[in-house]
């Protein structure tokens, strides 16, 4: 029985989005004299609210020109645009505004596809110790943390002060490969006190008032630690998960004025890197062994906030001055 009211709930949406939603659209475009594309743009503020209502109208028009174009070349959206305007039948010279709304929503859509690609490619590459531009980066990320104490030599122990598990940390980029490594130097480039700062707090034990002995004593050792490096590498995982649902949408369509890049997702990096230390001191871990746990508490926690139209993550520092004000 509960299948067969599930496949009769299923047959009443397909017929409702494929019949009686195209009616409706067909009466409302008599009434208003106004497509869908147009009443979008007319009747609703730049930002994700618009652009996603626009791509949700192209990708399920039964026009194939119309489906293609959230897909097509950036070079080619002026064209795209003047294709949709002839497709509806809109005047340009009457409506002038509509084609550069239809512009600006277009180079978001194109431009959040590539940019998946372009996050995917570095995902893709893994470090070679043998590439001098991978070890150069490598060496960045060191003295940008620790300008202070010179890396001794190449394989070390040292690493592991900022957060790699071994002596040789090409091999914690394996699973996001260059990407990893990419967002963390941009970390620590771009928002250097900050980055310093949150290295910093995870080394630190929480309850300072003890002693090392009774640390010790008390098995606390592991006690709100973290390793740096590899928790970036880790939030570097959510946030390309973010991305590759779409969840990322709401944020980039209302920080990037026309196609968001890299440098937005790396900004977006930065800001995810400072949110979840604060969140991980606010959650009081009892050790690290709680890590998942709280990483997927502060994983609903972005995507509950990312479902609001309205949402942009703005960091205040450094590196993400330019994304306020968009």
């Amino acid at each position: 029985m509960k299948h067969f009211l599930r496949m009769f709930v299923q047959v009443c949406l397909y017929f409702y989005c494929k019949c009686l939603w195209r009616c409706l659209k067909f009466v409302v475009r008599k009434l208003t004299g106004q497509c869908e594309l147009q009443r979008i743009c007319y009747n609703t503020k730049p930002g994700a609210a618009r652009t996603m209502k626009i791509e949700a109208s192209l990708k399920g028009s039964k026009s194939k020109r119309l489906q293609t174009s959230v897909s097509v070349h950036p070079d080619a959206i002026e064209k795209t645009i003047d294709d949709i305007m002839e497709l509806k039948r809109i005047n340009p010279d009457i409506n002038p505004q509509l084609g550069v709304s239809l512009q600006a929503c277009l180079l978001q859509i194109v431009g959040y596809r590539n940019l998946i690609a372009e996050v995917e490619k570095l995902r893709r590459e893994m470090y070679d110790s043998e590439n001098p531009q991978h070890e150069e980066m490598l060496l960045k990320l060191w003295k940008c943390l620790k300008p202070n104490s010179p890396l001794k030599a190449r394989i070390s122990k040292q690493w592991c002060e900022i957060g790699f598990q071994g002596d040789d940390p090409k091999t914690d980029f394996r699973g996001m490969g260059l990407l990893g490594l990419y967002n963390l130097v941009y970390f620590a480039e771009w928002d250097t006190e900050i980055a310093q700062q949150v290295l910093s707090d995870s080394l630190q034990p929480k309850y300072s008032q003890f002693s090392k002995a009774e640390w010790e004593k008390k098995k606390l050792d592991k006690a709100i630690g973290y390793s740096f490096a590899i928790v970036g590498i880790n939030i570097t995982d959510l946030a390309y998960n973010l991305l590759v649902s779409g969840a990322l949408k709401t944020h980039f369509y209302n920080v990037a004025p026309e196609a968001p890049t890299l440098t937005h997702f790396q900004q977006t990096f930065c800001y995810l890197m400072h949110e979840f230390h604060k969140f991980w001191l606010e959650e009081d871990p009892l050790d690290i062994m709680e890590f998942n746990r709280v990483r997927e508490k502060f994983h609903k926690r972005l995507l509950k906030q990312l479902q609001n139209p309205e949402m942009a993550l703005c960091p205040h520092f450094a590196a993400s001055e330019s994304l306020i004000n968009m």
